[in-house]
C-alpha cells in the first residue's frame, strides 16, 4: 500500500452531505462525551446504555489509512454481492428470502461500485467465492445471510474511530444500510432484529476470520 493514497469519494454519492451539517455532528459529539466522561451511563429514550467506551480518535488517520479500511471494506461487499447475486441467479428461493436476496443484491452491488469507485486504482481485486447450497437451501440462505450482515456492521463499526471525518460519512451511507439488511433477515428468520442497545465492534482481523470461518472465500 503506498504511503499516500487519495480516497476519492463520489459527490454526487455523498448523501450523508445533506444529512447532517457540522454543527450537529460536533453538537452530537460534545452531547456523548459528557455523557461518557460523567461516568459511562448514557440514557436513549429510556433506555440506560451503561458501559459505553470512552470517545478516541486514532492519531493515524490519514488517506492512506482510509484506504485500507475501505478495501477491507471491499472485500466484505464483494462477498454479500456474490452471495445474493447466485442466490437470486440460482432461483430455488421463494416469498419474503427471495424478495430480501433480490433487493440486498442490488444494495450490495451498488456498496461494491461506490468503494471501487472511491479507491480507484487502488481497489483490490475481486475475491473467488464458494457458496454451497448456501445461497439454495432456505435454511442456510438464512443463516448464512445473518452472519455476513452482522459481521458487515460490526467491521464498520469497528473501522469508524480509525477513518478520517469525510471517510466516515462516506462509510455512515453504506452500514446504515447493512443495518437495516440485518434487522430485516433477522425478522425474516425468526431472531429478534435488535437484541441489545449497544453493537460490539469487530477488529479487521476479527471480522476477516468469522468470514472464512464460512468457507464462502475460496481465495481472497
Amino acid at each position: 500500500m503506498p504511503d499516500h493514497v487519495s480516497v476519492r469519494v463520489p459527490e454526487t454519492r455523498m448523501a450523508v452531505r445533506a444529512a447532517a451539517t457540522e454543527d450537529l455532528t460536533s453538537s452530537r459529539e460534545r452531547f456523548l462525551r459528557r455523557a461518557i466522561m460523567a461516568g459511562g451511563t448514557l440514557v436513549v429514550g429510556g433506555v440506560v446504555v451503561a458501559g459505553l467506551p470512552r470517545l478516541a480518535a486514532s492519531a493515524a488517520q490519514s488517506a492512506a489509512q482510509d484506504a485500507e479500511i475501505f478495501n477491507f471494506a471491499l472485500l466484505l461487499e464483494y462477498t454479500q454481492s456474490a452471495f445474493y447475486a447466485e442466490a437470486v441467479e440460482r432461483a430455488e428461493l421463494t416469498g419474503e428470502l427471495l424478495e430480501f436476496a433480490t433487493v440486498v443484491a442490488e444494495h450490495e452491488r451498488a456498496h461494491v461500485e461506490y468503494l471501487r469507485d472511491a479507491l480507484g486504482s487502488e481497489a483490490r481485486d475481486e475475491p473467488t467465492t464458494d457458496f454451497g447450497e448456501a445461497t439454495a437451501d432456505p435454511d442456510a440462505f438464512g443463516a448464512a445471510a445473518v452472519t455476513l450482515e452482522d459481521v458487515a456492521v460490526a467491521a464498520y463499526n469497528g473501522q469508524a474511530g480509525n477513518l478520517t471525518k469525510g471517510a466516515l460519512r462516506a462509510a455512515a451511507t453504506i452500514i446504515s444500510v447493512d443495518a437495516r439488511h440485518a434487522a430485516w433477515i433477522r425478522s425474516i428468520v425468526g431472531e429478534t432484529p435488535a437484541a441489545q442497545a449497544v453493537d460490539e465492534p469487530l477488529s479487521a482481523e476479527q471480522a476477516t476470520a468469522r468470514i472464512d470461518e464460512t468457507g464462502f472465500l475460496a481465495e481472497r
